[in-house]
């Protein structure tokens, strides 16, 4: 199963980081370049404990729903969203936020995302090949965005 992990230092406390991973509406402006947009569950504010979003978006020409939940919830320290229906076979995306030890007002935002694509053999090449770059970069232009928003 292809295993994506990005680390990301964030000038904001680990609440503020907290806050921003679980908006919606930041989440969306971050994913501008998919057209990504809530269509269901929570589609404004902030997800909390065991709530769902369904997120519609276009990648590779394609027009894709995935639903999330909120299926682990340690504020301000950590979060787990898991895809409940969509492209994936499996989708587990865990936030882990600490601060930085040498810089007290600044977050150290770990992404762990474990996640595995339909269709046996094939499926899984897809994945390392294709989804697994196709997601970090992805991810990591959002991760970016939230950075660059909370320095602002």
């Amino acid at each position: 199963m292809p295993r994506i992990e990005l680390i990301t230092v964030v000038p904001a406390s680990p609440a503020s980081v907290f806050a921003a991973c679980l908006d919606v509406g930041a989440h969306t402006l971050s994913m501008g370049t998919s057209g990504e947009r809530a269509v269901a569950g929570v589609t404004a504010g902030c997800l909390g404990p065991g709530q769902t979003v369904t997120w519609q978006a276009r990648h590779f020409g394609l027009l894709w729903r995935m639903t999330v939940q909120i299926t682990e919830y340690e504020s301000p320290h950590r979060f787990v969203d898991e895809q409940v229906s969509g492209p994936f076979r499996r989708w587990r995306h865990e936030h882990i936020l600490t601060p930085d030890p040498d810089e007290p007002t600044t977050t150290v935002m770990r992404d762990v995302i474990d996640f595995a694509a339909p269709g046996g053999p094939p499926g899984s090449l897809v994945a390392a090949v294709i989804l697994r770059p196709y997601l970090q970069r992805l991810i990591g232009r959002r991760n970016r965005f939230l950075a660059h928003s909370l320095a602002s």
